[in-house]
């Protein structure tokens, strides 16, 4: 007489396990799969609106400009071009659609290993080339140029967007996406207010060294040292100093300096 069937069993409680654990698999796969081109849209979208809101063409939370205009017809003004950071010139070696300077800058290749008096942003490595993004006015003079900025803070790297206006000096905005610092003190490179205080503030100096600066205590109205001044962040002296670093690696020589010279030669 066979056996009779032990539905208790070990070997029969770990065969209906592993095939829960396999279905469970396979639905988890597709949906993954499924969902792929609905999250690069999303990914694609949120790019754009960071893009924009630097450059101060949408609000911050919102969807549309003051006029309606939606975010595909914003961002159609600007023209993007991927930029070789070592010469400043624009480049086609990569294709733009499908290129993240992020993804590259960990790519032995793709990159430079910056030494340690290099490394004031703390990045590691540099991508070879990065992307801009750049609008014009109707009768075809720069209006905003837009620059990818990343550096670390306290907690980990801020990434982020900074704009700057036709004359390649004035910041016109300057706005993180990602940020891992602390909520309520270096947290605040999200506050509005504090981001509020970078438009109109200048880069570099009468000999084109960068010159901004975050500082506690800021310099008398009006004079030269004000005008490159941004307030620090309350009681976050690593993620000020973060920001600070990291806004004058990419607007110099080993950054977009180059690119920016080259821009501003030819404009």
């Amino acid at each position: 007489m066979a056996d009779e069937f032990d539905k208790d069993g070990l070997g029969n409680v770990l065969l209906v396990a592993i095939m829960v654990c396999l279905v469970c698999s396979v639905i988890v796969s597709t949906a993954a799969v499924m969902m792929k081109p609905q999250q690069l849209i999303n990914q694609e979208l949120d790019r754009k609106q960071n893009i924009l809101r630097a450059a101060g063409a949408l609000p911050d939370g919102a969807d549309t400009d003051a006029g309606g205009r939606g975010i595909d017809e914003l961002f159609a003004e600007f023209t993007v071009r991927a930029v070789d950071l070592d010469t400043g010139q624009f480049t086609d070696a990569v294709d733009i659609a499908g290129y993240d300077p992020i993804k590259a800058a960990k790519v032995a290749d793709l990159s430079r290993d910056l030494a340690n008096d290099e490394d004031v942003a703390t990045i590691g490595r540099r991508e070879n080339v990065s992307l801009v993004y750049i609008r014009r006015t109707a009768d075809g003079d720069l209006d905003r140029v837009v620059i990818p900025v990343r550096g670390y803070g306290l907690w980990g790297t801020l990434f982020g967007y900074l704009a700057l206006e036709g004359d390649l000096n004035t910041v016109a905005g300057l706005g993180f996406y990602a940020q891992k610092e602390t909520p309520g003190l270096g947290g605040e490179v999200d506050n509005p207010s504090w981001k509020e205080l970078w438009p109109g503030v200048k880069l570099f100096d009468s000999s084109g060294e960068s010159a901004i600066t975050l500082v506690k205590k800021r310099a008398p109205a009006g004079s030269a040292a004000a005008q490159h001044e941004v307030d620090a962040l309350a009681g976050a002296t690593l993620t000020t100093r973060g920001v600070q670093n990291l806004v004058r690696f990419w607007t110099g020589e080993l950054g977009f300096g180059a690119f920016l010279n080259n821009l501003r030669a030819t404009s």
